[in-house]
This record gives structure tokens, sequence and C-alpha cells, in this order.
């Protein structure tokens, strides 16, 4: 059935994020700067990791898999939200803010999922040294970015299969900058108290319930590395900082857009920039420059497309 036939609405209203032109102006420079920033940083790790043979492990692939889904993310919504900037009427089609969606909670299912997948690298490599290249295996690690994706795709779905049929045939303010499960049901023609039970179990409890998992995990792992020897506790404090700093960016947003009953416009805007376009552009950051291979790697890599320039 197709939702435009049976429902009055057939476009949403998004909102925007400044009024006056000096504001609008200021978004403009942060979000295109970001978002080159962002496209930049993550197709760099992604291009270090493919092509730099002392990369590919595990924890590397994860992470170019990581800077990939980043970069997905964040434009699902920041160049669309660009474009719209200096707009006066900000209209986006059914369809469009449908696909919106989905592909929002796709790749935050994907995230979510290799997240856990790079807390269980790390505490393999920290707490099992020698059994690391048993366990997390070539094999292994294919398994865990293909499972990554087929979760992140079941979870968008088991949303949208119930949003997509809903009638709306009222009020089309979305009351954001982009398309997502909790403002549309709002904007439904019938009851959706169950419907909007389900999307905050299933976006919002699962983040919260990861992000204390994968917190619980990072500590177990320092207590572990403590009873062996306190030398090496500095050393995975700080491996593992880095990847507590990006599960608190990521989730801590996620909680508050899915989870706080007391939303406000204000904040709303704040934690979805957060997630959409400050974690995408620092996580190549957080991860390189605290990476010494990362970083060797990098340098590498640059000289050789200089050298390459030279050459021609």
């Amino acid at each position: 059935m197709d939702p435009a036939n049976s429902s009055v609405v057939t476009e949403f209203v998004l909102l925007g994020l400044a009024q006056s032109l000096g504001m609008q102006f200021f978004f403009f420079i942060f979000f295109s700067l970001f978002y080159m920033g962002i496209i930049l940083g993550n197709l760099f790790i992604v291009f270090t990791v493919v092509l730099d043979s002392h990369l590919h492990s595990p924890m590397y692939i994860l992470l170019a898999n990581l800077s990939l889904i980043d970069l997905g993310l964040s434009s699902t919504t920041v160049p669309r939200t660009i474009l719209d900037l200096f707009s006066n009427i900000r209209i986006i089609p059914f369809h469009s803010c449908m696909t919106q969606m989905f592909f929002i909670h796709v790749m935050g299912g994907v995230e979510m999922v290799l997240l856990i997948a790079m807390a269980y690298d790390r505490y393999i490599a920290i707490c099992k040294p020698l059994h690391y290249l048993t366990i997390m295996s070539p094999r292994v690690c294919v398994l865990l970015v293909v499972a990554a994706w087929i979760i992140g795709m079941m979870h968008a779905v088991f949303q949208f299969v119930f949003v997509i049929n809903l009638p709306f045939c009222g009020p089309n303010n979305v009351g954001s900058f982009y398309c997502d499960f909790p403002r549309l049901i709002k904007l439904a023609c019938k009851d959706t108290y169950g419907l909007e039970f389900v999307v905050t179990a299933n976006s919002g409890f699962i983040s919260m319930g990861t992000f204390f998992f994968l917190i619980v995990s990072y500590i177990f792992i320092l207590a572990t590395v403590r009873q062996h020897s306190s030398k090496d506790l500095s050393k995975a404090f700080f491996t593992l900082s880095a990847h507590i700093t990006v599960v608190v960016l990521f989730f801590a947003p996620c909680m508050f857009l899915y989870v706080w009953p007391f939303p406000t416009m204000s904040l709303d805007k704040f934690f979805a920039i957060v997630d959409f376009v400050v974690t995408p552009v620092l996580n190549p950051a957080i991860y390189t420059l605290r990476n010494r291979e990362m970083k060797m790697a990098m340098r590498k890599l640059c000289r050789q497309v200089v050298n390459a320039r030279e050459m021609t």
C-alpha cells in the first residue's frame, strides 16, 4: 500500500535551526566545516587501514567500519540541513522522510553493535593477549561486522514497519530539522501510545542498556589489568579512555532523545547536532591522535601521496 495514497499528508515541514540571518550564516559555516572534516577524517582512516598492511588487524578493521558508519550517519541529515538553512519553507516529501528515518536507525544500530565488538576486541587484547590471534581471527572479525549490519537493519525495520502504515491526516510539522520516529508518531491520526513505547524500548532502553554494559565492561577490563599488573593499568586506561569517550559521545544524546521524558526543543537540537555532527568528526581525532600505529601509518600514506604527486 502506498502511504501517500492512504493518508492526507504527503509531505512534512521541518523546523529551522535559526531564524536570524546571522545565526543562519553561523550554522552554515559550522555545518559545512564539520561535514568536510567528517568526510576527510573518516575517509582518511578508511584508506589508511585499507592501504597499510600493518593495520589489517581486527582492531583497525572495526575502526574503519566505524568511520564508514559515522560518515553514513552524518550524511543522512547534515547535507539536507545545510541546504535548508536559508529556505523559508522546509518541506520534505513523505517517502524522503521515511527513508531518512530508516537509514538513521540502520546506521545507529550498526554503530551500537560495532562499539560492542570493539569493546570485546579490547577485552581480548588486554586480558587475554596470548589468545588474541586465535579468538579474534579474520573470520570472527568479518562475522562481527556482518552481525552489526544485520542487527542494525533489524533494529530499523522493526520500527519502520509500524510507522510506514500510520495514517497522517492532520498537522505535518515535525518539530525538528530532521525526521525521526518519536516526532513523526505524534503526528499520526490515531492512538499511538503502544507504538511510542515500542520505539522508546527499541531505541532508548537498548541504547541505555548497551551504554551501561559497555561502561561496566571497561571497568571490568581495568580491574582485571590492575589485579595482574598495576604497571600496565595506566597503559590500559590510556587505550580504553578513547573508547569510553566515543561511547559517551554516541550514547548520551541517544538516551536523551529517546528516553528522557521531558524533552525541550533547544536540548533536542543540541543533542541531535552532537550525534550527527560533533561525534562523527571527533571520532577520527580521538582514535588517531591517541594511537601511535595509526599516526605512523597516516604519515606514511601522506608521504606516498606527496611522492606520487612529485613524480607526476
